[in-house]
């Protein structure tokens, strides 16, 4: 068949995932005609695993993703049946949003953005090929023999590539949830010079609601008193859907261990790695055999199914096998499986192949973004779309990359972790990986980075304005938090909170300090009455950790000498004496762009960093 020829395209984004549609957005919404690929129209900004936006490190994500302008809490926000903040007890540092949303909805009104978004054409279509001259993209050729010329192209593939679906005997060569594949790109990857590697994943089972013992079970339920991802909504549901909690039991353990020799975990099916952060439940049961339970999570699908998630039970093991294992299950004991639980495998890339910015080192304007890319997760997904969006849309200005630091983001540290460190298994963000999360907390994700998206181009005036009132909102209440209250004032409200003996006035910072919740405060004194909720916690927050963040900086400032000395891209390692031959050749492979990033390499020392910062000094002359 012979091939014909499209339109001419700024962009192409192939796959059309959390990563994808952010890519999309940003580059279209950046003036560039842009086409987003996909193999379905009806798995645009699918949920195939958990019904949920949001989590531990995730929702500090998320909001970064809105601050510089991105999609993904809007439409979380509309989407939500519940929303909570994880690790309530915790330091305001590691304390997350998470929220259960209607996929079915989320799907829809990303696929309705999208429609409706001036530069950017939706086509269905499976991509086998990326066209390259003279190093530097040209197009995309098609299934249905089609060649898109374009300059710049951003695969975002998710696990569909050459995916896998297994469940015990049953295997599969399909994408998540029946999707078609995507079986013809791999081997153009591959011979444009990517290291592709075989990862896995996997989802549980789906049950009837109406089979579901719910009085047996723990209600959850959700929180009003939180504020939402995105900076643009006004508040959170006052009426939420709540979930539940049940447990796993030692005959739950049992089946599950009778039947490991037909698990695909353990029978050789599946060899390639799996997230390590979130395991099947047969992992669990194997590798904590002194735990007698595990706790499950049911959680709604949407507000118009019946399909209830059961998270904490993803598993690959055979379908009469799960029937029992389910039903083992306190409230379980009738439940009826709508879809059942697998595992899949799919190819994806290794990230060392990547520089900063999301682009391939051996072609200039192709970028990747999301699993592909070997992370895990809706949000990093969306995080390194909107990135590699960004950076593709600065390639066809001929600008530099947007480069986020680690102590301006968490989608810095993401990214950095991935180009720098590179990962064997699918990567999950965490706080522990973020060394300077007292900085990137979900609260300020607007002060870190809503500039940046407006000096990009994506902050609306609308969103701009918000923000501006909002900074405005936050200075001024600093600035009465600093007012000091007189000895006599104080002196009762100070004893009775038996913080300490007051010699003389104190603000309410100085109570704040004293480790005085600003609720107590506020209720005694009558105070600050005006403001909105999460004005008065990000505030709160700053006045409580004001001496570690004083610290923190000067670590930040150390750790921004080593990035600003920056490494020439022809350098040849193995011609610098005194460096040991492990960290020339992770220096060569990785090439980082400067000092601190070479820092960050998994072989390289500290002594290796003094052998470079003085070949580096001698070089300059």
């Amino acid at each position: 068949m012979a091939l014909y020829l499209e339109e001419n395209f700024d962009a192409v984004i192939i796959g059309a995932g959390h990563a994808g549609v952010e890519s999309a957005l940003a580059l279209a919404r950046l003036g560039h005609k842009t086409a987003l690929l996909t193999v379905n129209l009806d798995n645009i900004a699918y949920m195939a695993c958990n019904p949920s936006i949001g989590g531990t490190a995730k929702g500090h994500l998320v909001r970064e993703v809105d601050a510089l302008g991105g999609e993904m809490g809007i439409n979380a926000d509309k989407a939500m049946l519940q929303i909570k903040m994880l690790n309530r007890g915790k330091g305001s540092a590691v304390q997350s949003l998470r929220s259960q949303s209607d996929k079915y909805a989320y799907h829809r009104l990303m696929k309705q953005t999208l429609e409706n978004t001036p530069n950017l054409r939706i086509i269905q279509c499976e991509a086998t090929k990326i066209l390259t001259e003279n190093g530097k993209v040209t197009g995309v050729e098609t299934s249905f023999n089609c060649v898109i010329p374009c300059k710049t192209v951003v695969v975002a593939t998710g696990v569909y590539l050459c995916s896998r679906v297994i469940a015990g005997e049953w295997v599969k060569d399909e994408g998540p949830s029946g999707f078609a594949p995507a079986n013809q790109l791999t081997k153009n990857l591959i011979e444009l010079g990517f290291t592709v590697r075989r990862f896995k994943t996997g989802t549980p089972a789906r049950l009837d609601r109406n089979s579901i013992d719910f009085s047996k079970l723990e209600i959850q339920e959700g929180e009003t008193k939180v504020y939402p991802f995105s900076f643009m909504t006004d508040g959170v549901p006052e009426k939420q859907e709540p979930c539940y909690i049940t447990y796993t039991n030692e005959n739950t353990h049992k089946i599950i261990l009778d039947n490991l020799d037909r698990s695909p975990l353990y029978n050789g099916n599946i060899l390639s790695a799996g997230p390590r952060y979130c395991p099947s439940i047969e992992t669990k049961v194997v590798r904590f055999k002194d735990k007698n339970r595990h706790q499950i999570f049911l959680e709604p699908e949407g507000a118009n199914t019946n399909e209830i998630y059961v998270q904490g039970m993803s598993t690959s093991l055979p379908h009469d096998v799960q029937i029992a294992m389910y039903r083992s299950i306190k409230g379980l004991e009738n439940c009826k499986i709508m879809r059942f639980a697998y595992a899949i495998e799919y190819d994806c890339i290794d990230s060392l192949d990547l520089k900063a910015s999301l682009e391939f080192k051996k072609v200039n304007g192709l970028f990747t973004a999301g699993q592909i890319n070997g992370t895990s997760g809706y949000e990093e997904a969306a995080a390194q779309g909107l990135m590699a969006g960004i950076n593709a849309s600065h390639y066809l200005k001929g600008r530099e990359p947007l480069i986020l630091s680690r102590d301006q983001a968490y989608i810095g540290v993401l990214i950095d972790d991935l180009v720098t460190k590179g990962t064997d298994e699918p990567y999950r963000m965490m706080t522990s990986r973020a060394e300077y999360r007292i900085f990137l907390r979900q609260d300020n994700a607007d002060s870190r980075l809503t500039q940046i998206g407006r000096d990009v181009g994506l902050v609306s005036d609308e969103r701009y304005a918000k923000f501006l009132q909002r900074q405005e909102q936050i200075e001024k209440l600093n600035q009465e938090i600093s007012v000091n209250f007189s000895p006599k004032q104080t002196a009762e409200f100070i004893k009775s909170k038996s913080t300490g003996d007051v010699y003389g006035g104190l603000s309410v910072r100085d109570m704040i300090k004293r480790n005085i919740s600003l609720e107590d405060i506020m209720e005694y004194f009558g105070l600050f009455k005006d403001y909105p909720y999460d004005i008065l916690e990000r505030v709160e927050t700053d006045a409580k950790y004001e001496g570690y963040l004083k610290k923190g900086l000067e670590q930040i400032e150390k750790a921004k000498k080593l990035d600003e000395k920056k490494i020439p891209k022809d350098i040849d390692y193995y011609k610098i004496s005194g460096l040991r031959l492990e960290a020339q050749e992770k220096l060569a492979k990785i090439m980082p762009e400067n000092l601190g990033q070479a820092s960050r390499i998994s072989g390289v020392n500290p002594a290796d960093i003094a052998v470079l910062m003085v070949y580096l000094r001698l070089a300059k002359g």
